[in-house]
Formats: C-alpha cells, sequence, structure tokens
C-alpha cells in the first residue's frame, strides 16, 4: 500500500513539476513584453533606444542615463527592477540588433532555463535568426515592428 501511495505521489510530483516549468517560461514571456513597454516608453521619449552601456537598466534607474541625454526627459519605465529573468540570470538586450538590418530594432532576451545563450530553450522577445526566417516565410530579413 506504501509503495501505491508513493509511486501516485511521484507522478503528481513530477506532473506538478512540469507545470511548474511551463509557468516559468509563460512568465518569462510576460517579463519580456514588460521590458519591451518599457524600452517604447523610453524610445517615446528619448527618439532612441537605451545604450547598451545604460541597458535595461536605465528603464528603473535614472542614474544608468546617458550623460548627454537630458534628465528632465527621463520618467521611471517600470515601477520594479526587472534585471534577472525567472531563473535567476540577466536578460539579454542589445540596441542594435544582430538578427535585423533595420536599425530601428533591438535583442531582448532571456537564455531560459538553462541559463546557456544561443540554445533551443533561450526566449525571445521578438523572433530572431531562424525562427524568424520561418515565422517570415523566407529570409528577407524584415522585424515585426517594436
Amino acid at each position: 500500500m506504501l509503495a501505491i501511495v508513493l509511486a501516485l505521489g511521484g507522478i503528481v510530483g513530477v506532473a506538478v513539476l512540469g507545470r511548474s516549468d511551463e509557468a516559468k517560461v509563460d512568465l518569462a514571456k510576460v517579463d519580456l513584453n514588460t521590458l519591451e513597454a518599457g524600452l517604447k516608453q523610453f524610445r517615446f521619449d528619448f527618439n532612441r533606444w537605451p545604450t547598451d552601456d545604460e541597458g535595461l537598466a536605465v528603464l528603473w534607474n535614472q542614474e544608468r542615463l546617458d550623460p548627454d541625454a537630458d534628465p528632465e526627459q527621463w520618467r521611471g519605465y517600470l515601477e520594479q527592477p526587472l534585471a534577472s529573468d525567472r531563473w535567476g540570470n540577466e536578460f539579454g538586450y542589445t540596441a542594435e540588433s544582430e538578427f535585423s538590418e533595420d536599425a530601428s530594432q533591438y535583442d531582448l532576451w532571456s537564455n531560459g532555463p538553462d541559463g546557456e545563450e544561443g540554445t533551443d530553450d533561450d526566449i525571445t522577445a521578438r523572433p530572431m535568426g531562424d525562427d524568424l526566417d520561418d515565422m517570415m516565410g523566407g529570409d528577407d530579413g524584415m522585424l515585426p515592428p517594436p
């Protein structure tokens, strides 16, 4: 009887843990959407994306603002810092996309559960690389607007 209870507990535990992993991925996607919203507001105010030096931290920390920028234009774009993904790793951000020749694009991603960049579990704010080509039906290099 005890063996049956333990076996059932193990099955339930595996199912719950699997759902927990899925939930973390879903929450990471929500976090990326939140960061994108902050980036868009920043761009509206400054007519540019944050520089790589400013990084995502400029969305919640005015001290990260480029010294040449007008600090009067800055406002808190995120109420709370969102520097790390659901696995404790920093979000990746580059002001110029490596996957688009369009200067109005940036890259934003989480390295996903394994914490390794460039693996299958990476989570991106928008399709990058081969995923983009598949989505667009070719390799025309176009991305959806930010």
